[in-house]
């Protein structure tokens, strides 16, 4: 359903194709000058399964690493816990108020929520998330560029609405709309004494935690309050500063079409007199060490966050991030979501379903995920997890009941017979247009052309004998 009204959205649809045709445009210029790019891939695709491989030791060296350095780590089993540690250290504080950064991490533990909740009041500060948040019920809808579902004519339209002061002839030029949105954005930094930011990399051999972004904002909200929380989770950990080179450069790449990123801040714990001066690591699990016990699925663990396979797959372009749920959107979200909360609901089980398998997300991915696969394991997955359920799903009855059919050829052939006959009974012009029951969600896509009267099995057998006996 949620597919369904996404698709329906004409404008949302021109506004995806458009902003994805840039993108895989840039991402395919700045890949093709870097001599080494695929060297660059297969390297962090190693780094990645090395560290997974060896996660338990990083994260007690980065621990230590952090500790050493002045900082506090803390350990969240799930999203709930996640919730309750960060605003306890806020409450700490004695503040109600909070700037945030923008963190997948945060969004997938529903921390805006778990702070509202505790009377505290979450500050975003990047120039999409504001966007976003004009609209009452609206949702990010890309990793990286969370409005790309909206155009700067749509854009306009919200500020000159929605922002006290804003004019109501305010053109749509993406200059003067970024520059509307930095003074209203940089009233909330000034005065903050509390943060939460999320990490691109944790480097476990000095305890540096490593954020990327093209705005600033991130640099503004990492130096200016006097209380840093950082929320991660324990995926983003590479070894050393060796190994984050290679994702430093692979990252803008992939992830933007560019050679380098406009901002990298770099923080190890707290420094007297320089920026905050108290730092909280929040390493959280959520399901991941799930998909790490997973042989074939931890490899989804290695993802960067850079959105490539997004720009690139023809059913994210058509329907945008929404349809995918709150949290991970586009190929890598129908594979992270059911890898960590498992394929049980309704909503999950959905997702392995939302790919045509095409592998472009495969080939574009830095660090060389095999996404089809993942999916086609997981659709297995699924399969299995409704023959557990002590009645089964309509789909499951249906393909028992064919199994049962092809199994002996005296049923197959009266199953044909009859099956042939009341097929020719629905169809109108040669085709049929909707099938009962099931059947019908074949049909609503497409037309069903009519068996012929006569199988292949019975012309075969129908032919005359030729000489020696052979038909």
């Amino acid at each position: 359903m949620a597919a369904r009204t996404a698709l329906a959205d004409t404008r949302q649809r021109g506004n995806l194709a458009a902003a994805t045709a840039t993108l895989r445009a840039r991402r395919a210029a700045v890949t093709a000058e870097a001599d080494d790019w695929e060297r660059l891939r297969e390297a962090g695709r190693a780094i990645k399964d090395l560290t997974l491989l060896n996660l338990d030791a990083y994260l007690e060296e980065l621990e230590g690493a952090v500790t050493a350095a002045g900082g506090t780590v803390h350990w969240a089993a799930d999203a709930a816990e996640a919730g309750r540690i960060i605003t306890r250290l806020v409450r700490d504080t004695g503040e109600t108020e909070v700037l945030k950064v923008r963190s997948a991490v945060a969004q997938e533990i529903g921390l805006d929520e778990a702070l509202r909740r505790a009377g505290i009041v979450p500050r975003d500060t990047g120039l999409a998330e504001l966007i976003v948040g004009l609209e009452p019920g609206d949702r990010p809808s890309h990793m990286l560029y969370p409005a790309m579902h909206r155009n700067r004519a749509q854009v306009r339209e919200l500020f000159a609405r929605e922002l006290p002061g804003v004019p109501a002839d305010l053109p749509d030029d993406p200059e003067i709309l970024a520059e509307t949105a930095r003074a209203r954005l940089r009233e909330r930094m000034l005065p903050a004494k509390v943060a939460i930011c999320g990490a691109n990399f944790l480097v476990a051999e000095t305890g540096t935690v490593v954020l990327v972004e093209s705005e600033g904002n991130g640099r503004m909200c990492l130096t200016l309050p006097d209380t840093l929380i950082t929320v991660a989770g324990l995926e983003k950990t590479v070894p050393t500063w060796a190994d984050l080179e290679v994702f430093l450069q692979l990252l803008p790449r992939a992830a933007a079409g560019e050679r380098m990123t406009a901002a990298t801040s770099t923080w190890t714990g707290v420094t007297p007199g320089d920026g905050p001066s108290a730092f909280h690591l929040v390493l959280v699990d959520n399901g991941r060490t799930s998909a790490l016990a997973d042989e074939a699925g931890r490899a989804a663990l290695r993802c960067i966050r850079c959105s490539a396979c997004l720009d690139v797959c023809p059913v994210y372009e058509r329907t945008g991030g929404h349809p995918y749920g709150p949290v991970h959107p586009g190929p890598i979200g129908a594979v992270l979501t059911p890898l960590t909360q498992g394929v049980e609901s309704a909503a999950n089980a959905s997702l392995p379903y939302a790919s045509t398998l095409c592998g472009a997300c495969a080939d574009v991915c830095p660090v060389k995920i095999d996404i089809p696969d993942l999916l086609v394991r997981l659709r297995g997955r699924v399969v299995e997890s409704r023959r557990r359920r002590p009645v089964p799903t309509p789909e499951l009855a249906m393909m028992r009941t064919l199994a049962w059919t092809l199994g002996e050829r005296r049923r197959y052939e009266v199953a044909l017979r009859r099956g042939t006959r009341w097929a020719r009974l629905l169809s109108r012009g040669g085709r049929i247009r909707r099938l009962p029951g099931l059947l019908g969600k074949w049909t609503d896509a497409r037309d069903v052309p009519v068996p012929p009267a006569q199988s292949f099995r019975a012309w075969w057998e129908s032919r005359p004998a030729r000489p020696g006996g052979r038909r």
